[in-house]
This record gives structure tokens, sequence and C-alpha cells, in this order.
């Protein structure tokens, strides 16, 4: 039986989610900016059909300046990929990394806009490496499946 040739194309890259909260303004304006930031990444993946899914990134940015909440933000960017003829393992590696690398500038815009628009001082997250929080997804979930209970019943 021959290989099935590889395909990868990409269908439709869309904003799925968005939030934008300053529950502290106006005073957050008039106070002292001592921005802290808390950076949240999730991934989700939803098979369509045989060939179709859909990738979807979640961030989540919390600045605080003090002890106040500067603003929150919430974006899902997502994607629609055409993904044929990869095995397994390497459809794992597909979603896993190579279309959140993808999706990634879009959100990071996202994001900056909404922060500008909100009256902050420009926000630009710092690349992610999606290769290697995959890698650490593997080897966790490797782990997880060598560690399992055995399926014999002991007597």
């Amino acid at each position: 039986m021959a290989e099935q040739e590889k395909q990868f194309a990409i269908q439709k890259i869309y904003t799925k989610d968005i939030s934008f909260e300053t529950p502290n303004s106006p005073q957050i304006f008039v106070d002292t900016w001592n921005p802290s930031v808390e950076f949240n990444l999730a991934t989700n993946v939803q098979q369509l059909d045989e060939n179709l899914a859909e990738v979807a990134i979640k961030l989540t940015i919390t600045v605080k300046s003090g002890e106040l909440v500067a603003y929150l933000v919430e974006v899902t960017q997502a994607g629609i990929f055409v993904l044929s003829g990869f095995s397994e393992q390497e459809l794992g590696g597909m979603v896993g990394s190579f279309c959140p690398n993808i999706l990634f500038p879009y959100a990071r815009e996202v994001v900056s806009d909404l922060v500008a628009k909100g009256g902050f001082p420009q926000f630009i997250l710092a690349p992610v490496n999606f290769d290697a929080l995959y890698a650490q997804h593997a080897q966790a979930q490797q782990e997880q499946v060598g560690n399992a209970p055995s399926s014999e019943a002991i007597n």
C-alpha cells in the first residue's frame, strides 16, 4: 500500500473569543505605573472531520500595578487546518506545535491592539517556543503511560 501524500493547508484563521477588562479604571491611570504580568497559555484541538481540525490557542494575560489589576486580556485565536497523510505522531506535532506557531502572531497582534486601545503602554508578547512545550507535553504523557498500573489482575 502506497503512503498517502501529506497535505497541509490553512482553511481559516479567526479570533474565536476576546475579552478586555480594566476593573480599576480610571484610578489605575493616575496611580504610579508599576506593572507585573501573569501569562497563561492553553491549546485545544477539535477534530472536525477526517482531514480537518480546529486548533485554538487561548492566552490569558493579567497585568497588575502594585496590588491592583490594571487589565485582564483573554484571547482565543483559532484556525481550521487541512491535515492529511500524517502519521499519528506527526499529526500530534502538527496540531501541538506547528499550527499554534502559525496562530500565535495573530493572537499577539490582537492583545497588543486591545491593550493600546485600553489606554495602556504598548504590550508585546514574547515569542513562545511551541516545539519545546509540545515536547514537554509529549514526555509527560509518556511518563504518565509508563507509570500507569498494569491491567493484569493480581491473584
